[in-house]
């Protein structure tokens, strides 16, 4: 594996509603005061000794940047095991995720080893804090918590988790002692250029909706369901005032199904409207469309990445890599991959041909209208 760039300056969530302002608006808003009252275009002298107006000083530079997407993660079952060696427990795929400049996932498990195992629920993930040893080790910068995997060991493991995600150089977005951090992004600044990253859950089942989501007094998700839809989009909305770039991981689609839910374009349309540069997420454990929305990027379903299934549909995945430049998307790479023991291994040749024009052939049979470019 090629030894991983210097990751990015990563900047904590906006908690509680608090702004992050850029240094060069600072700079500027300072260089247009003038306490002395005086007249600054005549105080500047041009290097022959005229007084001239300023020259404006340059803007920081910035370039393109690129983000890493995975689908679902969690280490029950045959990915156990491979926690004895954080190091290596991603596997070969880690080599891809390393390449981008930042890297994003979707963690559907609690980070505890303590808790209480959510009532009525068939399936219920934990894992150690070594589970985001694993993530940092592959090169994942963010993962979202927001899914109905996260409070799977209720309270007490929801604090496990926060905790856990203190003490971590991962991340962790959709989830909260509150509401306001819940539904705060992360924000990266990389090349010069901002990018904020939520993480939501459109899928919760109904009698844990109201303990799940997260209020102004609760802990718990941030979640996009009835009139919490509206919480997210008005986030988004202010993120992408202040940012350069927009992304929100939802955990939304039905299981087994490669078509969206009816619903779902229209809150990729919501989101976008909201400022979205790009629109990604998982849940159906098997792959789903994505494309160009103008020059935004909407991904229905990333599939299973990290997790037990390796037969058929649920093991496809791969890794999606789009290039970021100020509030557009540029460029998108679809990287296809199936599951080996737990963890994803890229297809080569022939093969990963054939897996990327299947994966392509899905916007015509769910008759999404994505592209391969932005418009």
């Amino acid at each position: 594996m090629q030894p991983r760039p210097s990751r990015p300056l990563l900047r904590a969530p906006l908690r509680y509603g608090a702004a992050i302002l850029a240094p060069a608006l600072f700079l500027t808003a300072c260089s247009s005061e003038d306490p002395q009252g005086s007249d600054n275009e005549a105080s500047v002298q041009s290097p022959t000794g005229d007084s001239s107006a300023p020259t404006p000083s340059p803007e920081e530079n910035s370039e393109p940047f690129t983000i890493a997407f995975g689908g679902d993660v969690m280490f029950e079952g045959i990915l156990e095991p491979r926690l004895n060696d954080p190091a290596t427990a991603m596997g070969p795929i880690a080599e891809q995720l390393s390449a981008a400049d930042l890297t994003m996932v979707n963690l559907e498990t609690a980070v505890t080893e303590g808790g209480t195992p959510a009532p009525g629920k068939q399936f219920v993930f934990r894992a150690p804090a070594s589970a985001l040893e694993a993530l940092d080790a592959a090169g994942v910068d963010v993962a979202s918590v927001a899914n109905n995997h996260g409070l799977d060991y209720g309270a007490d493991g929801l604090a496990d988790t926060l905790a856990n995600g203190e003490a971590s150089p991962v991340e962790l977005v959709g989830i909260g002692n509150n509401a306001d951090e819940a539904y705060a992004p992360h924000v990266a600044e990389v090349n010069g250029q901002t990018v904020a990253m939520f993480g939501a859950s459109d899928v919760l089942d109904d009698h844990l909706i109201a303990a799940w989501t997260a209020t102004d007094t609760n802990p718990g998700l941030a979640s996009s369901k009835n009139e919490m839809r509206q919480r997210l989009v008005t986030a988004v909305s202010e993120a992408a005032a202040e940012h350069d770039n927009v992304v929100v991981f939802l955990h939304w689609g039905l299981e087994g199904a490669h078509c969206p839910l009816p619903h779902a374009p229209g809150l990729a349309d919501e989101l976008v409207a909201a400022g979205a540069t790009a629109v990604v997420g998982g849940h159906a454990h098997v792959l789903s469309p994505g494309g160009f929305m103008g020059d935004s990027y909407v991904h229905y379903g990333l599939g299973n990445f990290v997790f037990y299934n390796f037969n058929g549909p649920t093991a496809e995945s791969g890794v999606l890599t789009l290039t970021f430049d100020e509030g557009s998307v540029t460029e998108a790479d679809w990287a296809p991959a199936q599951i080996q023991n737990g963890v994803p291994v890229p297809y080569e040749g022939a093969a990963a041909d054939q897996a990327h024009q299947t994966w392509v052939n899905m916007r015509a049979e769910c008759g999404l209208p994505l592209t391969d470019s932005p418009a």
